[in-house]
Order: C-alpha cells, then sequence, then structure tokens
C-alpha cells in the first residue's frame, strides 16, 4: 500500500554567483513588506486596541508600492507568517509576562535577507535539468529578465522528477549563501504489520521518550538538546539588536531550530526502527490532554511550552505507517502514579522525579519505565508473561544522542 506524504528537499544553488544578486533584491522585498506590514499593524494596535488579521493586512498591503517587489502570492506569504507571529506571541503572552510581539527585520541601517516562498504561479520546475524559473515581482523586472534561473544540485538519493507535485519553493539565505528548499508531495510505500507486540512510550522534558519494550525499557534523553538550547539561546540574547534580531541572532535561531528538528527525527526514526526490529506493530503513546491549559508556575509554562510532544508524535505516526507501526495516542493520566506491577494508585509512590516506590507491592523503579509500561498496558492488560521486576523498570537501557555521528548510541558506545 502506498500513501501521499510531504516532504521538504534541500537544493544546493550551482550557479551562486550569477542569481545572488537577484535573490538578495527578493529577500530584501520580503523583509521590506514585513516591516511595513509591522508598522500598519503597530498603528491599528495603537488606534484601535486590536491587532489587524491576515485579511485586513493583506487588504492594506496590496495598495502598498513594495507589495509589487514579490510575486503576489510571495507577498501574501509575507503576510501569513506575520499573522502567525503575532498569533504565537498572543498565546504566550498569556502565560510570559516578558513575551515580546513580532518585532522589525532590520539590522542597523539595512534589512537582513528573508526567507522568500514561491507558490504554484511563481516558480516553473524543470527537474530533469535541475533547473528553476523563480518570478520577480513587476517592480523588479528589468528589460526581459523577469525571472531568476537557478541550477540546482540535490543528495544524490533524491530525485525531483520522481516527486508526485512539488508545492513550493523556498529560497532560503542560509547564512552564508542561499540555498532552495523544495516542499514536495511523494508516494511512499508502506509495509504490512510490524509484528503483533505492544511497546509504550512516556514523553517527558529531561528524558524526551522512555519507551516500554516487550523485552527491555530504553531511555532516551534529552541532554544534548538541552545544551544546544542553552548555547544557541546564549548566542541570542548576546548578539540582540537594539531594535530588532541582529543577523548573528537570526543564524542562531534558525540554527536551533535545525538542530531540534534533526534531534526529533533521529529520535522517532530510532523508535520506529527498534518497534519493527523486535516484532511490535502497535506503539501507545503518551498525550498529555490539556496540559496547556494549566497554570504551572513561570518556570513550569516555559518548559511546556518548548515540550514538543505533538511535534513527536506526528512524527511517530507517520513515519510509523511507512514501516508497518500503528501509533496510537493514548491519555497518560495517572500512568505517572499508578504502580504499573499490582496497580496501585497513589501520588505518593513517585517519590521524587525519577524513581518510582509502590507502598503495596515494594516494586522499585525509574519513575519514567513506570509510566511507559502503564502506556502499555493500556493496550495489552495483560502483559507478557514477563516478570517485570525491580531490576527491569529500575535499570533500564539509555540510548544518547551522539553529534558526531547524529545517531542514538547506547551509553557505553558513546562513552568508548
Amino acid at each position: 500500500m502506498a500513501i501521499e506524504a510531504t516532504r521538504t528537499y534541500v537544493g544546493s544553488i550551482q550557479n551562486q554567483r550569477q542569481v545572488c544578486d537577484g535573490l538578495d533584491s527578493l529577500g530584501d522585498s520580503a523583509s521590506k513588506i514585513w516591516n511595513v506590514a509591522r508598522w500598519t499593524a503597530d498603528r491599528i494596535w495603537d488606534e484601535t486596541g486590536d491587532i489587524p488579521d491576515e485579511g485586513t493586512l493583506k487588504a492594506y498591503m496590496k495598495n502598498q508600492p513594495c507589495w509589487k517587489d514579490l510575486n503576489a502570492q510571495s507577498s501574501q506569504k509575507v503576510i501569513e507568517e506575520l499573522s502567525d507571529a503575532f498569533q504565537s506571541w498572543f498565546d504566550l503572552r498569556h502565560k510570559f509576562d516578558e513575551a515580546n510581539p513580532p518585532g522589525y527585520r532590520k539590522h542597523r541601517d539595512r534589512r537582513p535577507k528573508s526567507t522568500v516562498t514561491f507558490k504554484e504561479d511563481g516558480f516553473k520546475h524543470d527537474p530533469e535539468n535541475n533547473r528553476v524559473r523563480l518570478s520577480k515581482g513587476s517592480n523588479l523586472k528589468e528589460n526581459w529578465s523577469d525571472f531568476i534561473l537557478c541550477e540546482y544540485q540535490t543528495r544524490p538519493d533524491v530525485h525531483l522528477s520522481e516527486v508526485n507535485r512539488v508545492q513550493n519553493v523556498r529560497a532560503v539565505w542560509n547564512g552564508d549563501e542561499w540555498e532552495l528548499h523544495f516542499v514536495c508531495k511523494v508516494e511512499l510505500e508502506t509495509n504490512d504489520s510490524a509484528g503483533d507486540g505492544v511497546a509504550g512510550i512516556d514523553l517527558g522534558i529531561t528524558n524526551i521518550a522512555t519507551v516500554a519494550f516487550p523485552d527491555e525499557y530504553v531511555l532516551y534523553p534529552g541532554n544534548s538538546l538541552k545544551q544546544d538550547k542553552h548555547y544557541f539561546t546564549r548566542t541570542e540574547y548576546d548578539t540582540e539588536g537594539e531594535d530588532s534580531p541582529s543577523e548573528k541572532s537570526m543564524w542562531a535561531r534558525r540554527k536551533l531550530a535545525d538542530r531540534e528538528t534533526h534531534f526529533y527525527h533521529t529520535l522517532t526514526h530510532t523508535i520506529i526502527k527498534e518497534c519493527v526490529e523486535r516484532g511490535v506493530g502497535t506503539l501507545a503513546v503518551s498525550w498529555p490532554e490539556d496540559v496547556r491549559k494549566s497554570d504551572w508556575g513561570k518556570t513550569g509554562n516555559k518548559k511546556l511550552h518548548t515540550w514538543a510532544f505533538d511535534r513527536i508524535y506526528q512524527y511517530l505516526e507517520y513515519k510509523g505507517e511507512m514501516r508497518g507501526v500503528e501509533v496510537l495516542k493514548e491519555n497518560e493520566w495517572d500512568t505517572s502514579k499508578t504502580c504499573s506491577r499490582c496497580g496501585e494508585d497513589t501520588k505518593s509512590n513517585r517519590v521524587e522525579r525519577g524513581l518510582y516506590v509502590c507502598s503495596s507491592c515494594e516494586l522499585v523503579g525509574n519513575a519514567d519505565c513506570n509510566g511507559a509500561e502503564n502506556m502499555r498496558q493500556k493496550i495489552t492488560p495483560s502483559p507478557h508473561g514477563e516478570d517485570r521486576s525491580n531490576g527491569c523498570v529500575a535499570q533500564p537501557s539509555v540510548h544518547l544522542f551522539d553529534r558526531e555521528s547524529g545517531t542514538f548510541n547506547t551509553r557505553e558506545q558513546v562513552v568508548s
């Protein structure tokens, strides 16, 4: 069976010298549209007390000279990004007093290069010759040159002529040069069920994922993710401009986002691969229902906002579908305080964050492993029959993320 999925492929521009000036002008224009729209939103906000919605901003901006610097759909995309940024800030400000609205795209006296998105009528793709034509806005057309012709190269294993459809193309400044991101619809073959086994996952902030396989518990800590956030967030704040983010702070944001994406893709790929190898055809994922609607205090709310449990679930779901693993979303209510051996439901059994001690059957184990086993038992009320004793629950395997290889390895392999 085949499914249709969305994939983004990166292409390096081979004729960088010939097209960089044209792409620079488009990137600058995108920043200008953002800034004018941001200024307009500020004026309306001051006068009415409300932030204009996406439709209002588009209607106003269509009459501004800078609108025609880009293809119409590319200009619309900038306004959509600004509206999304305002919405994110609006959601955050209810929890964080220091949350700031989206700023202007400006670094001292010049604008940074913004990403430019070309939708269906903004590009013409020639996959056989690895070329793509990107439309200029009417203001930037010079004589016969109403487009920028980019020659690109993707990874050797990627052939864009084989994808179902290229939905859009993004010109992205990576801090050193321009590159192209092709957002494509692709058809992927899926496997039959990986097996009859059942596994459970407890998602967390310190241990990003704890998996109860039929024969083993495995912890996937987020140490490297935490280190990246500390380093790149500090870099961003240390280089923040007076009126808006500097180029280096924007680079830090992009770098952190790229590393987080790689981490979560690698994590979910590893878990699904382990499921296939262990004959697990069903994976129960803990889902913290309405957790972000509660007030957990200033520090707790910040951690919850960055907790990517929904993102992890989405990655697991589509990766599992391709490999024959059914991924189920299960409410995690009471799984952290319920004993996975005898079923006693006592909050005091959770002695501390990482330790679970059952006052009834005397089970002593890792709290996250206990939660993952409870998730597994939501699908298999009668476990496989093996002894989930103190040794198994208290001493799980630990797989750490290795930056050099970009993979998860057992703790012993990383240390060596």
